[in-house]
């Protein structure tokens, strides 16, 4: 029992990893007063980008910077239009999910011709690491031995780096000028301007850092959790790592358990696919694969409280004169 336990708790990390990583973009984003609908085609194209460099190069870690050099790219892009042209947030960020979305077709079936896949990286993607004593520990130590073995241990680094990420997010938000400042541009950027600070230079550096975070996200879903890129691979977990910023009333804590959460329930789904049930047999495996995003929809609708928003979130700024 434990072991089928620690199992599903270990898949539920995996899983929510591209999740955290993309709801600390979200909230980077949206604490600077930034809506930023296109977390999901930042991933999508860092995803592509990661995957073509670590196939062509046959390093990971140069897919990794690829990844990001491109997402940050397209945050900056978006934050152009957002911050500079003061256009229409969720417009521009859907923009930006659809050019990704074409672009990565596109460019997949003319470089590669495989249908806008890639080829796979099996040998240059980031691996499994097993921390110091794990085997030893789940032979000879009872439960605390399999937990630490199986969930703690096994993961590849993004993996490790998706908590750092959440931990350094709570502290650069929280205990640093830089979060101050970004926090105050989100609630009343007309107090940061008249401090001699300026708004557009704090919210180019939120889209720098959501860019960042976007491509960490997507090359974990390319070159870690799998071994190639596939079209549409990110499933809306970009739409996801949004509803976590709202559960977790953007704050990084409450968003890190509303990624879990989704994660562990996206695991349950995979073991619940094969379950006989009485009267009715085996469902559809469509079924199942509904359910993580249903129960997401009903606690966001039901059992959040009351969630509320930077106060100036989506509100393009106009210097006074």
């Amino acid at each position: 029992m434990f072991d089928q336990i620690f199992s599903l708790l270990g898949a539920s990390i995996r899983l929510a990893t591209p999740l955290m990583f993309a709801a600390m973009a979200g909230i980077f984003s949206e604490r600077s007063g930034i809506v930023d609908i296109g977390l999901e085609g930042k991933m999508l194209i860092s995803a592509f980008a990661s995957a073509c460099a670590a196939y062509e190069t046959g390093s990971p870690w140069l897919g990794l910077l690829a990844g990001i050099l491109v997402s940050v790219m397209f945050a900056l892009m978006h934050g152009y239009a957002s911050i500079t042209q003061r256009g229409d947030q969720t417009i521009s960020g859907l923009a930006v999910n659809f050019l990704a979305s074409g672009l990565t077709v596109v460019l997949g079936h003319a470089w590669y011709g495989q249908g806008g896949l890639t080829p796979s990286v099996h040998d240059e993607r980031f691996k499994s690491i097993i921390l110091p004593g794990a085997e030893w520990l789940g032979e000879n130590v009872p439960v605390v031995g399999p937990f630490y073995e199986q969930v703690i241990s096994g993961h590849n680094i993004l993996v490790y780096l998706a908590f750092v990420s959440v931990a350094a997010a709570y502290w650069v938000l929280f205990r640093t000028r830089f979060g101050l400042r970004l926090r105050a541009t989100g609630e009343e950027p007309n107090a940061v301007d008249s401090a001699g600070i300026s708004v557009a230079w704090v919210r180019y550096r939120a889209m720098i850092v959501t860019g960042v975070l976007c491509g960490c996200a997507g090359t974990y879903l390319s070159i870690a959790q799998n071994a190639a890129f596939q079209r549409e691979m990110t499933a809306g977990r970009g739409y996801i790592a949004l509803a976590a910023v709202i559960f977790g009333k953007w704050h990084p804590k409450g968003a890190l358990g509303a990624c879990l959460l989704f994660g562990f329930l996206q695991s349950l789904e995979t073991r619940l696919q094969s379950v006989q049930l009485p009267l009715v047999g085996e469902l559809p495996s469509q079924v199942f694969s509904a359910i993580p995003y249903i129960i997401t929809v009903v606690l966001l609708a039901g059992f959040i409280g009351k969630a509320i928003a930077p106060k100036n979130v989506g509100v393009p700024y106009v210097k006074e004169r």
